[in-house]
């Protein structure tokens, strides 16, 4: 019997939606329960509102905090340490980026200086190869030239060579990151070597127009010719001696034989005179005072002593040789006064080049 009395209840009215309320309160009747089909609500039922399944944003309430003036002043201090002690590792950056730049751009042009320096080495130690070569031809021509022979050779060795170096080697090498000194150095070896090319071109041309005449005169100092002559005229105050130069120069001596005969002088030479020629005859003894005239030819050693073409023409020519020769070679025969010549400037170059970032 006991446990009949513990069975649950059933509220038959709970079960079925239904719950009094107080007197006079309407009775809500549920909407119909939809089973899928479809069939129509009753037109009697009452709906309720859409429900708005969006979730609702809250709006945040403003939390207004009194602060007194005291703790205002502290974080203003604190605000400005922050920023000192923000800005003091920039202000360090700020400066060691600008001594990194400062060193990486010096070293850069001290890379680019010391890459010109061995660039100019390598152009001036050829340079100074061909200097030497030069020398060492014009030497050899001075030697012939004295020696009565025309430098046939050496000036054809002197067409192919010249000294490689002008101010276009100079562009691009980094002298402006050297020193004065050295850039002085630089543009004297420079234009003393363009100095030395046109000096050898000139002297080039003075071989090739001095060729015919300094054979010429070789020839003749060997086997003297007479190419003049004068004649004896009557003066206004007694005779006188006409110089006339002969066409036709007759040698003043050989062993050889003429015509299975000795050599000996022509009895005439023929003289042009105007646009006729005229045969004169030599003196041979007698009066020297005749018409036509009579030649007496002059002796060539004397002519020498008197206009001497010879000593000028292979006088000029060894000057100009030896002139070339102390521009590049210089002068060491006077102790007290050495001239240095462009190889002895280039091989200072060379030492002075080597010794930059060294």
């Amino acid at each position: 019997m006991a446990e009949e009395n513990k069975k649950p209840k059933i509220d038959l009215r709970a079960r079925l939606g239904k719950k009094t309320v107080g007197a006079g309160a309407a009775v809500s009747i549920p909407p119909p329960m939809h089973t899928g089909g479809s069939i129509p609500a009753p037109p009697f039922a009452s709906r309720p509102p859409p429900q708005d399944d969006r979730p609702k944003v809250v709006a945040p309430q403003a939390i207004k905090i009194e602060m007194s003036e005291e703790v205002v002043q502290a974080q203003k201090k604190g605000k400005s340490k922050v920023m000192a002690l923000a800005a003091g590792p920039a202000v360090v950056g700020a400066l060691l980026g600008v001594a990194i730049g400062g060193g990486m751009e010096r070293r850069s042009r001290q890379d680019i200086a010391v890459e010109g320096a061995k660039l100019l080495v390598q152009d001036i130690d050829k340079a100074n190869v061909e200097i030497t070569k030069m020398a060492d031809i014009l030497d050899a021509a001075k030697r012939a030239i004295s020696d009565g022979e025309f430098p046939t050779k050496q000036m054809s060795e002197l067409s192919e060579v010249s000294v490689p170096f002008d101010g276009t080697y100079l562009a691009g090498k980094g002298t402006g990151l050297m020193n004065a000194q050295l850039n002085k150095m630089l543009m004297d070896f420079s234009g003393k070597s363009q100095q030395a090319n046109e000096q050898k071109d000139r002297l080039q041309r003075m071989l090739t127009a001095s060729e015919v005449a300094f054979k010429k005169i070789i020839e003749e100092q060997q086997k003297p010719k007479m190419d003049w002559a004068v004649f004896i005229a009557n003066g206004p105050h007694g005779p006188m001696a006409v110089l006339q130069p002969i066409p036709e120069p007759f040698l003043v001596s050989s062993k050889d034989k003429v015509d299975g005969k000795d050599y000996s002088w022509p009895e005439e030479v023929e003289i042009p005179e105007g646009d006729k020629k005229v045969k004169l005859k030599l003196y041979k003894k007698d009066n020297p005072i005749d018409n036509p005239p009579l030649l007496i030819p002059v002796d060539p050693k004397s002519q020498a002593s008197v206009y001497p073409r010879d000593q000028l023409l292979m006088g000029k020519l060894r000057e100009e040789v030896v002139k070339l020769e102390v521009l590049l070679r210089g002068d060491k025969s006077d102790p007290t006064n050495e001239q240095a010549g462009i190889v002895d400037l280039g091989q200072d170059l060379i030492d002075e080049l080597k010794g930059i970032g060294g």
